[in-house]
């Protein structure tokens, strides 16, 4: 169980070296609602679309008040997006916030994205902190001069503006490369209370060493490689229906794992550090083959030993969505995917996403006075 637990958090940090350098060229989607700024871009005022993903970026200058812009050194750019090239920096203040218009009441996917780059030619890694208004978002730290770091929230503005604030904590200069809202469904993420700050988004058994995002996913949700040793690959070339409220992509939902050992159970788990600590889990499952008159697969999901849901028996070519619809808590959290007796095909696992919940319980009205100027967690 252990190796389970590290290799899929050494395996999730370190895909994200492939955020900016496995990207797969495609277009066509529509990007109504889109806001995507590059921060710290030259010349100002400019607009430019990405070459590998058809994201079509504007210059940070009209969303920020102070900041330098930066550029990362030249050896790094050639192999990574256009919007991490250059990176606004706040040597001054403690405190930088941007203020971004949106629509309130709608549910928002915000993703912040810091790639050092060594742009200050200091090759010392920063610490900082990112908040939403006046509410502590996460803390900002680096593993390496080329590894982006990307925070995510999925979110819903009371306000017809955002703030994402940088703050200083006396551990290096505060910086971001861009910062990026999608609009979702408001009939997806639902939380009673509070929002969902991304841990984690797999594509299981993915067959490629790269990711996935716009335009193959019509939200922009960013989809990182993961597969495991006692796990074996499972695809196919027709197009799975993603349906109407998750849409996971087809890329990603058309390749999936099953278990090496038939007979032998799926295990994912990790270990919060709080027990007070509330995850929400969506899990997708779509069946990639076509049964014959004698196959079936059907399989239980448990988490810590009682039944979560099941029996599943996944649609051919369709996705189904399994999640925790109130979140889960307790600190150590094991789901199973395991076989029934009468089945005669073992599990298959497609994708899955992990959100912490967090509490912004400070008002909006508060946020615009505060503006001055797979382990797992």
């Amino acid at each position: 169980m252990r190796d389970v637990k590290i290799n899929m958090l050494k395996h999730f940090l370190h895909a994200l070296l492939l955020v900016y350098f496995s990207l797969i060229l495609a277009h066509g989607q529509d990007q109504t609602g889109f806001i995507s700024i590059d921060c710290g871009r030259q010349p100002k005022n400019s607009s430019y679309s990405e070459s590998s993903t058809g994201l079509k970026y504007i210059s940070d200058e009209p969303f920020i008040e102070g900041g330098v812009s930066k550029s990362i050194l030249a050896q790094y750019k050639p192999s990574l997006q256009d919007q991490v090239g250059y990176v606004r920096s706040f040597p001054q203040g403690i405190r930088n916030c941007y203020r971004i218009n949106v629509t309130a009441g709608t549910r928002y996917l915000i993703r912040a994205t810091f790639l050092y780059g060594n742009y200050d030619g200091l090759n010392q890694l920063p610490e900082f902190d990112l908040h939403l208004g006046v509410n502590f978002w996460d803390t900002v730290k680096f593993d390496s001069v080329i590894i982006s770091n990307m925070k995510e929230l999925v979110h819903i503005p009371l306000k017809d503006n955002v703030q994402v604030c940088l703050i200083n904590t006396g551990s290096g200069t505060p910086f971001i490369s861009a910062l990026e809202l999608r609009p979702l469904k408001n009939t997806t993420y639902a939380t009673s209370s509070g929002s969902l700050s991304l841990t984690l988004r797999a594509d299981v058994g993915s067959t490629i060493n790269g990711s996935y995002r716009y335009s193959y996913d019509v939200f922009d949700r960013l989809w990182l490689p993961y597969n495991f040793n006692k796990w074996t690959q499972f695809t196919t070339p027709l197009t799975v229906n993603p349906g109407k409220n998750y849409q996971p992509p087809s890329v990603v939902m058309s390749t999936a794992a099953i278990p090496i050992n038939e007979s032998s159970p799926m295990q994912f788990f990790w270990t919060a550090p709080d027990p007070n600590t509330v995850f929400y889990v969506y899990m997708y499952f779509s069946e990639l083959q076509q049964l014959k008159a004698n196959e079936s697969r059907a399989f239980n999901i448990t988490l810590n030993g009682e039944l979560f849901y099941g029996p599943l028996v996944p649609e051919y070519l369709n996705v189904t969505t399994i999640f925790t619809p109130s979140g889960v808590s307790g600190g150590n959290f094991t789901f199973w995917l395991v076989k029934l007796e009468n089945s005669t095909l073992p599990p298959i696992f497609n994708a899955i996403e992990i959100y912490r919940l967090v509490d912004f319980s400070r008002s909006e009205t508060e946020q615009q006075d505060g503006i001055l100027s797979f382990s797992f967690p």
